[in-house]
């Protein structure tokens, strides 16, 4: 069993980890304050792949693996929670369901543009009334001719503010359960489609969420990702893989909860000493390192395994998902308390980091559908 990076991950590691801290660090606080989508930041990162890591190169894409777009996620997410989901959404939730379920024809219109930043995607899924639970949305696509009217409303949509494509989810058959669920490529420019409410996050604050509805929108029936009547099991397809990079920025929420209570433990003098001398705060900094050193390599598994060929890696991915998320945020709160009250003060990065922390055990699968997912794996 091997644990080393190659050199090709490494080399990139590196890359994101300089590009972040030099243009990402002081960005993450001004658009945590004004929630203005990072165009800028995305502009720099499209030549360095960062936008279509995992599309490969015909495509215009970088071709690269699954273990090295985590890399990547983590190493954004640790200066910018929102660039890092901004990020993920793009490689995972845009992308991949149409390299993975699209035509060549779809695939060659889309991709490159994606991959070079020129086009921001975005997936269409949860609902005012259906989250947790997909199957219970009530959009609508119906047949006429060559095309599918879609109906409904869309909510929580990362990048939705910005998106020029859309993976839209939507009953063909409502009567047929989750057999009647299919998936699109709808645009913006789509007739019908329209940006509701900009929603007001308390954390990942820049990322462009919003409401998205559909109003007798037309689409293309050769828009339709995979076989008529396989949505669910797209969707939960899709999932699999994007729970990799949830993980992923999980992790690098953590670390930097724990990279700024490192620093402040050693600057920060009490009783004469630095408080980084006492045995309590050691012990919240073992913990904190510790669990995230866990939680990385549960991460990076489920990336191996997509790489490696796995044909599912449900209990992996959300093993990974959930054991992060917890951390994240315990590791948030112990940056807050080893802060003190500063730490209660928008003075100090940990008042961020705690706040985009608690997205993690809610969006891409709250905690408790992560228990239920492992659960039926482990008892099938």
């Amino acid at each position: 069993m091997n644990f080393n990076l190659t050199d090709d991950q490494k080399l990139v590691r590196d890359m994101v980890r300089e590009f972040a801290e030099k243009e990402l660090r002081d960005k993450a606080v001004e658009i945590d304050e004004s929630r203005e989508f990072p165009h800028d930041t995305l502009k720099k990162m499209a030549p360095l792949g960062l936008l279509g890591m995992v599309v490969p190169e015909e495509y215009g894409g970088a071709g690269m693996d699954f273990v090295t777009l985590a890399i990547a996620v983590e190493e954004i997410s640790r200066v910018c929670a929102s660039t890092g989901v901004i990020v993920a959404v793009q490689n995972t939730l845009a992308e991949y369901p149409i390299l993975q379920f699209g035509t060549d024809e779809l695939k060659k219109k889309y991709l490159p543009d994606m991959a070079a930043g020129k086009k921001i995607g975005c997936i269409c899924l949860t609902e005012p009334t259906a989250g947790s639970d997909v199957a219970g949305f009530e959009t609508t696509a119906v047949l006429d001719g060559d095309n599918y009217i879609i109906n409904g409303s869309k909510r929580f949509i990362t990048n939705g503010t910005e998106a020029d494509i859309m993976i839209v989810f939507a009953y063909t058959d409502k009567e047929k359960g989750y057999h009647g669920m299919d998936v699109f490529v709808v645009e913006k420019d789509f007739p019908g489609v329209s940006v509701g409410k900009h929603e007001n996050l308390m954390g990942i604050r820049a990322t462009g969420n919003c409401e998205i509805v559909f109003e007798d929108c037309v689409v293309p029936k050769e828009n339709l990702l995979g076989p008529p009547g396989e949505g669910f099991k797209t969707a939960m397809k899709i999932l699999d893989v994007s729970r990799i990079d949830i993980g992923a920025q999980a992790v690098g929420i953590a670390q930097s909860a724990l990279d700024e209570a490192l620093k402040y433990s050693k600057e920060r003098v009490q009783f004469g000493k630095p408080i980084s001398s006492f045995q309590f705060i050691q012990g919240m900094l073992v913990e904190m390192a510790t669990k995230i050193e866990a939680a990385r390599l549960l991460v990076l598994q489920s990336a191996f395994l997509k790489d490696d060929g796995a044909p599912r890696f449900s209990l992996q991915s959300s093993m990974g998902k959930l054991y992060a998320a917890t951390i994240a945020v315990e590791c948030a709160r112990l940056g807050v308390q080893i802060h003190g009250g500063v730490g209660y003060t928008k003075d100090y990065p940990i008042e961020r980091i705690y706040r985009d922390a608690k997205i993690l055990e809610i969006y891409e699968g709250t905690s408790e559908v992560q228990k239920i997912v492992i659960a039926r794996a482990l008892l099938k």
